[in-house]
């Protein structure tokens, strides 16, 4: 185990020692668990983790980390593992598309309708690496809750500090330095479920400063950049050095320090307006500035997209498009000014 977590580790930090915790099967042929590269207390620093597999086979033992090949195999033939975590395994760690969609679905990790402030913009999940996965969130109740719903694992050993949730469409996030967290083996959660609180555990090593959790992305088994994905209504930015970045609700900017009220999930067909500045965008009755003005529609206002369809191409915080987007009214408003987290049409083509 210790020279498959070594080989899989993707941070520079030194190791602070391999920790093995089985959680179904001790003492059988068949286990499966959670095994975490630890690092040293007190530094700006995280831990990597990971589920593992395994089997014995002639006095060997067969391993497979979450994101392995092998991974998929052992926890498909094994009678630890249920048979939704196999489908859940068998979906969620083969690749899925991830160049261009920044859909994730997601919530915040706190209440709809509440704001808490973001002390720490994108930053890596252990502090200046890359990519920047993470962000830092703190206030309000303290209550932390599942982004979206999926399947919630303990990481470390001792039950305390860190949950990783596993979702759909090959995403995941990642809760530390958690105080009160549930014991979750395999379990199913909804979005908005109670998975801990804020505070500044850090059972599997790195540092805490004021209660807070530390909410990171990943996606096909490793993290992956949180900017340019939407959670809670907002879109998220780096800045060119790590917890310095930003996030976007419209054309309304956020830094560090500032509070981001949850907007709550955004669906795959929806979009947020995002007037580039300005406070209102203006709808037309056709794909383009040649057809007639039916009204505006005001900056950060989340609309339903029924399908998309060529026209006049503009140019908007997201760069040049000639897409434009038919609103649930009957009204279409350009692409430009629209964050949907693709450049594509998100809900069909128009006839």
């Amino acid at each position: 185990m210790t020279a498959k977590v070594n080989g899989a580790k993707s941070g520079k930090a030194k190791t602070a020692g391999i920790q093995v915790n089985v959680t179904r099967g001790a003492g059988t042929g068949s286990v499966f668990g959670t095994t975490v590269a630890l690092t040293p207390t007190g530094q700006d620093t995280h831990p990597e983790g990971w589920l593992f597999a395994a089997r014995l086979v002639d006095g060997k033992w067969q391993v497979g980390l979450e994101g392995e090949r092998a991974f998929n195999d052992l926890t498909a033939a094994s009678p630890v593992v249920s048979a939704k975590e196999k489908q859940l395994f068998g979906q969620s760690f083969a690749p899925q598309a991830a160049g261009g969609d920044f859909r994730t679905g997601m919530r915040l990790p706190f209440a709809t309708g509440a704001s808490w402030s973001m002390p720490g913009g994108p930053h890596g999940w252990a502090g200046t690496d890359t990519p920047y996965s993470s962000v830092d969130l703190a206030g309000g109740n303290g209550q932390v809750l599942a982004a979206r719903g999926g399947t919630a694992y303990t990481m470390c050993g001792n039950g305390r500090g860190w949950i990783r949730v596993i979702h759909d469409r090959g995403y995941a996030t990642d809760y530390y330095h958690l105080f009160n967290n549930i014991a979750a083996n395999g379990l199913a959660v909804s979005e908005g479920t109670f998975l801990g609180n804020i505070g500044t555990d850090v059972s599997c090593g790195g540092s805490a400063s004021g209660n807070h959790v530390h909410f990171a992305l990943r996606q096909n088994s490793a993290y992956v950049g949180i900017a340019g994905h939407n959670a809670g209504g907002w879109v998220f930015q780096n800045a060119a050095s790590a917890y310095n970045g930003t996030a976007l609700h419209g054309s309304t900017l956020r830094s560090p320090g500032q509070l981001l009220y949850n907007y709550g999930a955004l669906g795959f067909t929806q979009g947020i307006i995002d007037s580039f500045g300005g406070t209102t965008v203006n709808k037309r009755t056709g794909p383009g500035t040649n057809y007639a003005l039916a009204g505006s529609v005001a900056d950060g206002t989340t609309v339903n997209v029924s399908c998309s369809k060529n026209g006049t191409s503009h140019t908007g915080r997201w760069g040049t498009t000639s897409l434009w987007n038919r609103l649930s009214d009957g009204t279409w408003v350009t692409d430009a000014f629209m964050w949907t987290g693709l450049a594509t049409p998100v809900n069909g083509t128009c006839p």
